[in-house]
Parts: C-alpha cells; sequence; structure tokens
C-alpha cells in the first residue's frame, strides 16, 4: 500500500487482538511512512518531525489534533522548540493496528499539503 492510499483511508473501530498488525504487516507498511519506526517494544511507531520555530511546531501540533479527532485515533505527542515526536498506538489491540499506520500517512499528507 502507498503512502496516499494510506492518507485516503479513515479510521475504524478496532478493538481485539485481532486487529493488531503482525510484525510483517507493519514492515510493509512502513515502508510507505518515510521516517517512521517501530518502537523496541513493537507497540507504537514515531517520528520527530523538526521546525524552524516554536511557532510553526504548535501549527503541526493544531493540525494533528484536527486531523485526530475527526478520525477518532488520537497519538501521544512530545512538543518543544522547534520539534514534535509523535506516537501512534492502538491501545484496544494491545499495539499497532491499520489505524496508526492511516493515521501517521495523514501526519504526512499535513506536511506536503
Amino acid at each position: 500500500m502507498t503512502l496516499d492510499e494510506l492518507a485516503k483511508m479513515h479510521c475504524q473501530p478496532r478493538k481485539g487482538a485481532e486487529h493488531a498488525l503482525t510484525p510483517a504487516q507493519v514492515r510493509d507498511h512502513l515502508a510507505a511512512l518515510p521516517g517512521w519506526q517501530v518502537e523496541a517494544d513493537g507497540r507504537a511507531i514515531r517520528k520527530d518531525f523538526r521546525f524552524a520555530d516554536f511557532h510553526r511546531t504548535l501549527g503541526f501540533v493544531n493540525a494533528i489534533g484536527y486531523m485526530a479527532n475527526r478520525e477518532d485515533h488520537h497519538p501521544d505527542l512530545e512538543v518543544g522548540y522547534g520539534h514534535c515526536l509523535v506516537r501512534w498506538s492502538t491501545h484496544d489491540v494491545g499495539g499497532l493496528s491499520l489505524n496508526d499506520m492511516v493515521c501517521a500517512a495523514r501526519v504526512e499528507a499535513i506536511l506536503a499539503g
């Protein structure tokens, strides 16, 4: 699946381990997500985005917040001057789901747009 295909998808309610992605599925999806990495425990993906200043960082955070509320899937964010670390996981599946990949692709679309 490509970055554009993932970004056009929408999150769906996913509860239970049957919705968790396998490590192979995670690797396949990450191939379409530039710079995203799996955390050591395999239960989340992350990327640290860099910006010229705090104002641009906050604009990015607000755009992610808007998208996350529309998708009803929310990341963990760490925000500092000139950067934002974005982490996606699906607590209801105990790891990663397709929703995490869709939202990571949507974050990439925010930057491209």
